[in-house]
């Protein structure tokens, strides 16, 4: 089966590593102040990611030939683990990269960026898609510039919903389309959807339908609110009562809908835009296809996700900083990411190159899903907590899934816990 790319949205599991990545003294990291060295902690999984970001890395040093730029990389689960300790011993580098679903856990140390700020980076809040900047912002404060956006789709197996006479999804369909084309493509041991287990993964339908986010814009958490408790109740009980999903066999399977649908074993799931080019290219020779999530009665509404780069609070020579900043999310750099296409760039003069990266046969439908899908998108919600909301949320669907406990008692139980 294809290997998917973990993308830096995917469900999160932090690990208690120690990594030798990103280490380093407090002056390396944060540099004195006169000094004209910059260093960039950012996490690399592969050898491809850490040539991605060397090319970076050159464009930065030939915009500043007079500062002495530095790359540092670990794993991500390393890179975070690490990110703690560097945290809490004022050892945290210059440039630092964050995503956006983890950056309520570290918001102390990063320092708050201001209008006065871009402008010194050479950065122009135009130059970003709309709605991307709200990507790396906690309780309404920035602490990060994005270098790349996704969203969230519904793939589907096109073999299978032509074999069942089922409509295929496409811009603009509804929830009640939706059950339809699942209750149609469920038979003969296939199933037509696949629920998720990780965060974003079994949470875009309920936000799409309800049209509310289980955190407030003030970081108070809100598994709680009915909208989203009944949404998330009717998602489980494609499960339990519609019958058109199968139950998680166990709390392992963090990628039980991806993995189903990428076998062939069911015709639709819920994915994140960083897999639309492995999806599309699949090992099971399915003809695949993608569609925005279903239009809920409050709109169409999903969450615009993504990575990108703030400055710590450490740093001593925060306009150098900047100025590799700059060099980081500028044209050049974002231009690179889009024409590899290894992700979906923020800065919105780069994306045509990403869609010119990808194979003509399906560059259209990628284009018109990717257009579609963002165009009402807003930042994730998130409390301080949120975190640990996830860690103890994912291993109770399995039961929720399997009917023995249901989604509301699993929220609320939640709620109790990490609502403080």
């Amino acid at each position: 089966m294809k290997k998917f790319k973990v993308g830096a949205v995917a469900a999160v599991a932090t690990a208690a590593l120690v990594l030798t990545g990103c280490g380093g003294g407090a002056k390396e990291a944060a540099g004195a102040a006169g000094d004209n060295s910059v260093v960039i902690d950012m996490w690399a999984g592969s050898e491809d990611d850490t040539a991605a970001l060397n090319a970076q890395l050159e464009i930065a040093k030939a915009d500043n030939p007079d500062l002495n730029i530095t790359l540092r990389t670990a794993p991500w689960g390393d890179f975070f683990t690490k990110m703690t300790t560097n945290m809490a011993s004022g050892n945290m580098a210059c440039v630092t990269g964050m995503n956006s679903g983890m950056l309520s856990s570290y918001t102390a140390g990063f320092a708050e960026l201001t209008p006065e700020d871009l402008t010194k980076a050479g950065l122009k809040e135009a130059d970003f898609a709309p709605g991307s900047l709200d990507i790396l912002k906690n309780k309404g404060k920035t602490y990060g510039i994005p270098f790349d956006i996704s969203t969230m789709l519904v793939y589907y197996n096109a073999d299978l919903l032509k074999a069942s006479n089922a409509p295929e999804p496409k811009v603009g369909w509804t929830f009640d389309d939706f059950e339809a084309t699942a209750k149609a493509a469920t038979h003969d041991k296939k199933y037509g959807f696949a629920v998720g287990m990780g965060d974003f993964q079994w949470q875009a339908l309920p936000i799409a339908k309800s049209g509310v986010q289980p955190a407030t814009a003030d970081g108070t958490l809100d598994l709680t609110n009915p909208a989203f408790v009944e949404a998330s109740t009717w998602y489980s009980s494609l499960v339990t009562e519609q019958k058109v999903a199968a139950p998680v066999a166990s709390a392992s399977d963090t990628g039980w809908g991806e993995t189903q649908y990428s076998g062939g074993n069911a015709a639709m799931a819920v994915d994140g835009t960083w897999n639309a080019v492995g999806y599309l290219e699949n090992d099971s020779n399915f003809t695949a296809g993608m569609a925005p999530l279903p239009t809920g009665p409050n709109g169409n509404k999903s969450l615009i996700l993504g990575s990108g780069y703030g400055i710590s609070k450490d740093c001593k020579n925060k306009d150098a900083a900047l100025k590799v900043l700059g060099s980081l999310l500028g044209k050049k750099s974002q231009d690179h990411i889009a024409s590899s296409g290894r992700s979906y760039p923020a800065r919105a003069e780069s994306q045509p190159l990403y869609f010119e990266s990808i194979d003509a046969k399906y560059r259209d439908q990628v284009k018109t899903a990717f257009e579609a899908a963002f165009q009402n998108v807003e930042g994730q919600q998130v409390s301080d907590n949120w975190s640990k909301v996830g860690v103890y949320v994912q291993p109770q669907l399995v039961s929720v899934y399997n009917g023995q406990e249901s989604m509301a008692k699993v929220l609320e139980t939640a709620q109790q816990q990490f609502g403080k």
